[in-house]
């Protein structure tokens, strides 16, 4: 059985100085090489996991195939071999972290990766996962851990070749499911079988990951995780607390299909996927990952169970952190009661079942979003009477309140903006569209007086009607363009209209006597003064009280 630790060992031309990190099938070590004069990764195996008898065959023939394989985001292996029951693995070493740390890092801060920073994450893992899967490779165990993010600004994956060493599908013993359940697809857990679309769920669970901070499925067992990901539909991201554009929850929704046919069907076509919804969302895609927040260490290959970052120590949740490689997971839920083809037969209508068609709706956080959404709503037109007030505290004249009142008609569509851009909801933008036409439109009648012109009012109609017409259009073509549409149009308004009112008050507020020199003025000041007049008349036996009549009687 292998050491815990083999510091200062030397296996072939090998010096191991330092362990840089172990978990559940291997533990890494920094080693030199004194003919080449440089420092590698050396992985040992765990030596519980090497008893098979067939596992010599395996390990010779995986190794072989993973040092072959040739890739910018792959890691790269130098060698493979065996040393007094001890067998290891020569890989470059690579300076950085893991992706597993640097999303501790952001959970710490209470933030989550930048949308810039998941695709371009995303997109080299894919294209390494596309190299390899061509290449009949399958990894089985994709995971933050087993990410790399290094200081060249790429994401390289690491572990390639382990799992089918231990156990592959072609060659595992009864019992040897392996893996990390929190992103294991379901058919993997349950039947023990992969392929590459099993890749592209566990980098789906990633991506999930990085866009809301925490994997979609967790409980406190096993195979409580695992019935999670055959059985129950996948939490929209939509209904989180994280802002997670609607084009990619349509790309989660595919890629984590219970059922493997339901799902992208190579990794090339996931990627277009991805950058699709990139573009559709207005993501600003970096040329290179950023270096990490506020660390940096040098990791190998793959430190499966390294949980660095300055910030470790600042996290109360650890959840996250349980996702080693379980070389016995098979034993675990066999355990609990489990016959996993006789599970797996009995899930087969929930399997085959696509993610987007069995959503639950997290009332919770839709009532939560909602109600802040409304919050908003109000607040914009109470805060902005607010402001009025003050004006009028500060000159002494109510006149903005009397003459100025098409500035609540753009109060009000600023409040209405501010909904369109907040629920991405463009069926909004036809309310908007009316009222902001109308204020346009009081405005121009209140500065000319040319209230009889009422043909200008015909202009409502066709901005109504076309409004509607391109959110029925956009609805029904492209969903996702729409939301872009809504937040962008939503943007925009806001500000045109936040513009409008701020600029329309102080302008009123610098000339008080334009107020009631215009048509519109005038005409209120005459209303105001028949009102009083024949309010007088009525009321029988007023006194005869100086003060009390200069009060009630307009001045001629």
């Amino acid at each position: 059985m292998t050491p815990q630790k083999l510091e200062g060992m030397t296996l072939g031309k090998y010096q191991l100085r330092e362990q840089l990190g172990h978990g559940g099938m291997a533990s890494v070590y920094r080693a030199y090489h004194p003919q080449l004069d440089r420092f590698v990764a050396v992985k040992t195996l765990r030596g519980e996991l090497v008893d098979d008898p067939e596992f010599l065959a395996r390990f010779q023939r995986e190794a072989k195939i993973v040092a072959a394989l040739r890739h910018a985001n792959i890691v790269q292996v130098f060698d493979a071999d065996g040393q007094d029951g001890i067998y290891y693995m020569v890989m470059e070493l690579l300076e950085g972290d893991t992706l597993k740390a640097r999303l501790s890092d952001y959970r710490a801060r209470g933030e989550t990766m930048p949308l810039g920073e998941v695709v371009r994450v995303m997109l080299d893992v894919l294209d390494g996962l596309a190299y390899a899967h061509s290449e009949s490779m399958i990894h089985r165990d994709i995971k933050p851990a087993n990410i790399m993010l290094t200081k060249r600004g790429q994401a390289v994956i690491t572990d390639f070749g382990i799992a089918q060493m231990i156990g592959a599908t072609r060659y595992t013993m009864s019992g040897a499911l392996m893996g990390t359940l929190n992103y294991m697809a379901p058919e993997q857990g349950m039947q023990n079988q992969s392929d590459a679309r099993s890749d592209l769920y566990s980098l789906g669970i990633v991506l999930y990951e990085m866009l809301t901070g925490k994997p979609p499925f967790d409980a406190d067992t096993p195979l409580a995780i695992l019935m999670k990901h055959v059985n129950e539909p996948l939490p929209l991201p939509s209904l989180t607390e994280a802002q997670v554009p609607v084009t990619f929850e349509k790309v989660l929704l595919k890629v984590l299909s219970k059922s493997p046919d339901d799902r992208y069907q190579t990794a090339e076509e996931m990627a277009q996927a991805i950058r699709t919804a990139s573009e559709e969302a207005g993501v600003q895609l970096p040329d290179r990952i950023s270096l990490p927040l506020s660390f940096s260490v040098a990791a190998a290959a793959e430190p499966i169970s390294v949980i660095s970052g300055t910030a470790r120590e600042n996290l109360t949740n650890t959840d996250f952190a349980k996702d080693q490689t379980d070389a016995e997971l098979g034993k675990k839920v066999a355990a609990a009661g489990v016959v996993a083809g006789a599970a797996a037969n009995q899930s087969d209508g929930a399997a085959t079942t696509p993610a987007s068609q069995t959503n639950e709706i997290n009332w919770g956080a839709l009532i939560k979003k909602y109600g802040l959404i409304t919050l908003g709503f109000f607040g914009i037109i109470i805060g902005a009477n607010l402001m009025f007030m003050a004006a009028v505290a500060f000159t002494g004249d109510l006149g903005i309140f009397v003459y100025g009142w098409p500035l609540q008609v753009f109060v009000f569509a600023l409040a209405l903006a501010f909904v369109l851009f907040a629920t991405r909801w463009l069926w909004m933008i036809v309310p908007t569209s009316a009222v902001l036409i109308s204020g346009v439109l009081l405005s121009y009648y209140w500065f000319t007086g040319s209230w009889g012109n009422w043909t200008l009012w015909m202009l409502t109609g066709p901005v109504v009607l076309g409004s509607l017409i391109v959110t029925i259009v956009l609805y029904l073509v492209n969903r996702p363009l729409a939301s872009r549409v809504a937040y962008y149009t939503g943007l925009v308004l806001i500000v045109l209209t936040g513009t409008a009112v701020f600029a329309g008050t102080m302008y009123l507020l610098t000339n008080p006597d334009l107020m009631q020199s215009t048509q519109f003025g005038q005409m209120i000041d005459q209303t105001i003064q028949r009102s009083l007049d024949q309010g007088l008349k009525n009321i029988p036996n007023l006194p005869d009280i100086p003060a009390l009549k200069d009060i009630l009687t307009p001045t001629p």
